[in-house]
């Protein structure tokens, strides 16, 4: 066996060792990539109620209901239980704000252009025993807003602070754009802001 083929043989023999011992439950992780997915798989369901929607454009809960479930089907390890009695999770949602304004008028006076926006919040919260309550959206550690006041042992636990999300869409009538597919459009992009949320910090 030649000198060449020798070294090449035991870098190999050396890099199998090292891709070996950085397997990590069937996962390879190696100079800081891994192929392990950006999620906890201790989780394997969340229940998603339908979400609140105190705005006046009605369904607009039903399609986003139906967006994310199709998001986390599509781009998570979980599934979506159909009861909180049987998920590990609980995401709940609600629309606080939707809003249309043009963005410009043609010669005629009449839209050429115009965007929509969905505002949400959203709360992801544990179900599991002896994590019921924690939520699982708050900041890393170390980017918590520090306590402004004395803390009281008795006192009750804050209510979680929900995170918000927006969601824009715009649309041009003259090309055969029109509010409802905005919408659509606006929905699933929310979808996919809300489901991107659930992915463990880097």
């Amino acid at each position: 066996m030649t000198q060449a083929r020798m070294r090449l043989t035991l870098l190999l023999l050396a890099t199998s060792a090292l891709l070996l011992a950085a397997c990590n439950d069937g996962h390879l992780t190696f100079l800081g990539y891994t192929s392990a997915p950006p999620y906890d798989c201790s989780i394997r369901t969340v229940y998603v109620p339908i979400p609140q929607n105190v705005t006046f454009r009605r369904g607009l809960e039903f399609d986003l209901k139906r967006a994310i479930d199709r998001e986390i089907e599509d781009k998570t390890p979980f599934r979506v239980a159909s009861s909180p009695d049987y998920a590990d999770t609980e995401l709940t949602v609600k629309i606080v704000a939707r809003s249309k304004a043009v963005v410009v008028f043609n010669q005629l006076n009449e839209v050429r252009d115009a965007e929509t926006t969905l505002t949400a919040e959203v709360v992801w919260r544990d179900l599991r025993p002896n994590r019921v309550g924690d939520v699982l959206n708050q900041p890393p550690p170390g980017r918590e807003p520090l306590p402004t006041g004395p803390l009281d042992p008795l006192a009750p636990p804050a209510a979680p602070k929900p995170v918000p999300v927006n969601s824009v869409s715009s649309f041009i009538p003259e090309v055969g754009g029109s509010l409802t597919s905005a919408e659509k459009q606006m929905v699933d992009r929310m979808a996919v802001q809300i489901v991107s949320m659930m992915e463990r910090p880097w």
